[in-house]
Parts: C-alpha cells; structure tokens; sequence
C-alpha cells in the first residue's frame, strides 16, 4: 500500500496544492475540508486524474471528536498515516480595539487548537510505527506581526512554538515535525487586498514578486521525504526574502 497523507483544509488554496503535490510524489491524501464538498471533491477527481488515489473527508479541526473520528477512519481504512499537513486555517481581521472576544477566540481554535486537535490524535499512530512526518503551515506575520491581525498572529506564532515542543517530544520515536511559513502568496485570502496595499507589500519583497501556493506545497513535499530526515523543529520561510530570521 501507499504511503498515507492527511492535509487539513485542502480544498482551496496552499492546502490543495500541497494535496496535488504530495499526490505526485505517490501518496494517497485525504483532503480535509470543514464545509466545501464540492471543492474538496474536485480535488480528489484532479488526483485521481493522475492515476494517483485520494479521498475528501469533512471534519471540523477545532473539533476535538471529530478529529478523532476522522484518524479513526484514516486507520481502520489504511493502516497507517506517514505524513500530516495541518493547513486549515481562518483569519477575522480588525484592530485590536474593534476585535470581539469571540473573533479571537474562533481563529486560535481552528488555527491553533486545530493543530493540536490533529497532532495529539496522530501521535499514538506515528508512534508505534516509529516513524512520521508532522508539517504545520504557519506564516511570516508569525514573526513579524501586523495591525489588525492580533488573532492570527497569535495563532500563527503559537503554531510555531508548537512546532518545536512536540518535535523535542516525538524525535525519539523518529517523527519529524517542522513548520512551513509563508511570506505573501496569492489566494483567496489575498485576493481580496485592495490594489494599494498589494503595492506595499511588493516593495518590502526582496524578490520582487509574490509567492505561489506551489511553492509552499514544494518546501512541505521536501519536508515530508527522506531528504529532509534530519530535519525536525524548524520554520521553513517561505517569502522571497520580505524576512530573513
């Protein structure tokens, strides 16, 4: 059988394209989603255009239960999950002074506590198997910051903190787990930026451009092979150089 890949909300975005990267690479990949069927679906008939195997699977990541079922289901189904990708995320963007307690509240519980929802519930799998990969999607306001995003900055930062403390608590048992944080890549979510702020944001870019969700998907796919096996409680940057920590 196939190695095994969960990437959570990869029906749009960075999350689809990692799902269409690792598929390349062989794995089979349920494509996590928390509301979008249609989506999710149309990226499973991509992977299997190319002959390789997927399935779509709805689950709230916040949702500690439902996460559990859903490794349930990727065990009592496959035997066996070798890499995941915790991608899902939201963003509730407002200054600090306008922000409602619960709009911080919602992004910490997907970004973050979604994370943790899936690595706790994966670890028990990994670990008698003594060997894994663990990639959480972060991103470069993490450790930046910015105005009006103090939720998601939080979370993105306690994605990486998260990051390190379980890769010093699974190394033993041969499970990599590492951070990819992207700097501006275009989607949905940027897509939305008026003409102005885009402009700005392309002068701090070293690269003078901006990024795209495959070059995120390329640094989870080097992260998730052999190649990167002495790897573990690292943020990869990905930014084009807007910032070099």
């Amino acid at each position: 059988m196939s190695k095994v890949a969960l990437v959570t909300g990869a029906s749009r975005g960075i999350g689809r394209a990692v799902a269409l990267r690792l598929s390349e690479d062989g794995y089979t990949v349920i494509v996590n989603y928390s509301g979008n069927k249609e989506k999710a679906d149309a990226v499973v008939k991509e992977i299997e255009a190319k002959d390789s195997e997927a399935e779509s699977y709805q689950c709230q990541v916040q949702n500690h239960d439902e996460v559990k079922e859903m490794i349930k289901h990727i065990k009592d189904t496959y035997g066996r999950l070798d890499v995941v990708v915790n991608n899902a995320g939201i963003t509730k963007d407002t200054l600090l002074m306008r922000m409602k307690p619960q709009m911080f509240e919602d992004v910490i519980n997907v970004n973050l506590k979604g994370a943790f929802n899936v690595i706790q519930n994966v670890s028990r799998m990994m670990i008698r198997a003594k060997s894994g990969r663990i990639i959480n999607i972060s991103s470069i306001v993490g450790s930046l910051g910015n105005a009006g995003q103090a939720n998601y900055v939080a979370s993105k930062a306690g994605i990486d903190g998260l990051t390190k403390s379980v890769a010093r608590e699974l190394a033993s048992k041969n499970i990599t787990v590492n951070a990819v944080a992207p700097g501006f890549i275009e989607s949905d979510m940027t897509d939305v930026l008026n003409d102005d702020l885009k402009t700005k944001m392309l002068e701090q870019i070293p690269l003078q451009k901006f990024g795209q969700a495959e070059d995120i998907a390329e640094a989870v796919a080097f992260l998730a092979s052999d190649n990167a096996r002495y790897i573990t409680g690292q943020t990869i940057h990905v930014n084009g150089g807007m910032y070099m920590g």
